[in-house]
């Protein structure tokens, strides 16, 4: 597997933590979750020296997806969305954007499955479907680097609202259960928003996920 590097930036009105991750050997960025303010993603990725070819989107809210369609215009990159998160992605009312004056409404090139894979030609990205914050959220494993790309299933002793449209309090826990926390314990938790933390901090200290990992 192939070596990165790893650049945060933290945009729009929720401050929302969009992160680039370059492929050293091909120089292919992905970036997950472009929130907004494309001309700074833009220029971060001019900054580390390499080419936008992979947008990965661990949901469909509105302060995920801002800046989605101008780096498709600017770069071409392919856009990449869980299958389940289609109709919210679709829909400014589910996707939050009509709250905020705006009228959002994007379609992935791709719409990933659960347990695929997605990357660069160096780079494998783990699909984790993890539904609860939204229906069609995802989490992405970058295994080779020990990294967890989160979104807003997981956070620093927190998990995600479940409260907006087709969220759920039940399927959030199921899905760190099963999904994130059968993880190794030191794979380091980059969440959509806040600050970093590991798999095995929230096992042990998550309030909101009480019993640890999976039965």
């Amino acid at each position: 597997m192939g070596e990165c590097k790893l650049a945060r930036l933290v945009l729009g009105p929720i401050m929302t933590n969009c992160y680039l991750v370059k492929d050293l050997e091909s120089g292919q960025i992905v970036v997950i979750d472009p929130a907004d303010e494309a001309e700074r993603i833009l220029d971060a990725a001019e900054k580390l020296d390499g080419k936008i070819s992979l947008i990965l989107l661990t949901h469909g809210h509105f302060d995920h997806i801002c800046a989605v369609s101008r780096l498709k215009e600017q770069t071409g990159a392919l856009i990449c969305a869980g299958k389940n998160e289609k109709e919210l992605l679709a829909d400014p009312f589910r996707n939050l954007s009509d709250e905020y004056g705006m009228d959002l409404s994007l379609q992935a090139d791709r719409w990933l499955s659960d347990e695929e894979t997605v990357g660069t030609d160096h780079l494998s990205f783990k699909v984790l479907e993890t539904p609860g914050h939204t229906q069609g959220g995802v989490c992405y494993y970058l295994e080779s680097a020990g990294v967890l790309f989160s979104g807003d299933t997981l956070f620093d002793h927190s998990v995600g609202r479940t409260d907006f449209p087709t969220g759920s309090m039940s399927q959030i826990v199921r899905s760190i259960r099963k999904k994130l926390y059968v993880l190794p314990e030191d794979t380091a938790v980059l969440p959509g928003h806040g600050e970093l933390t590991r798999i095995g901090t929230e096992i042990q200290e998550n309030p909101f996920i009480a019993g640890g990992m999976a039965e």
